[in-house]
């Protein structure tokens, strides 16, 4: 779950990124402080994912573990990979086309995330800040990630990385079907169909 979580959710990283629909918050970050680098993406991912590793491993070290190295080691070069073969297949994606990748990248993400917080091997960095705020403050996890990815968002932007409809509708939909795809799917993968998670 771990890492079948960790590897698609790189590949729907290059969907949203290449719909041009905007890309989602925490890729707004990456890309927008990567421009004044003129490091190559994937290489600037690994960098800013590393800063952030020592966070949280302050914060919290269990939320550290397989899952994360993975994500850090292969979100960025597969979000790359993933753009490079769509340029080959879509060279001049129609409105539909992106639309189309626009709203897969959105449901991919957000059934990937669900897949490899509930494998608890650890989690990508930035996701490891919502559910620590959540576990340890008792926050309501999708009000967490609202917050936290509205801040990346404006952060994003204001190094230069551009913000799209894709932008807003995972800024404030991400969480809520994070939650969904957990209690419906992930979960139950995990520990059978008769299990909950209160998220």
């Amino acid at each position: 779950m771990a890492f079948t979580g960790v590897a698609i959710c790189g590949f729907s990283v290059g969907l949203f990124s290449y719909s041009s629909f905007g890309m989602d918050p925490f890729q707004v970050f990456a890309h927008g402080t990567c421009i004044p680098t003129h490091l190559r993406f994937g290489t600037w991912y690994v960098i800013l994912s590393a800063v952030m590793l020592g966070i949280v491993l302050v914060l919290d070290r269990h939320k550290i573990g397989f899952g994360t190295v993975v994500n850090i080691l292969l979100v960025g070069h597969l979000a790359d990979l993933s753009e490079f073969i769509l340029q080959k297949v879509l060279p001049s994606p129609s409105l539909t086309a992106r639309i189309i990748l626009l709203l897969a990248g959105i449901v991919i993400m957000c059934l990937s995330s669900a897949l490899y917080f509930t494998a608890d091997l650890g989690v990508s960095v930035y996701d490891a800040i919502a559910l620590i705020l959540h576990e340890k403050k008792n926050w309501p996890f999708n009000i967490v990630r609202i917050c936290t990815d509205l801040i990346c968002v404006i952060t994003g932007v204001l190094f230069g990385a551009s913000a799209g409809i894709g932008t807003v509708i995972t800024a404030f939909f991400m969480g809520p079907l994070i939650s969904f795809f957990s209690r419906t799917v992930a979960v139950p993968l995990r520990f059978g169909k008769h299990a909950q998670i209160n998220q």
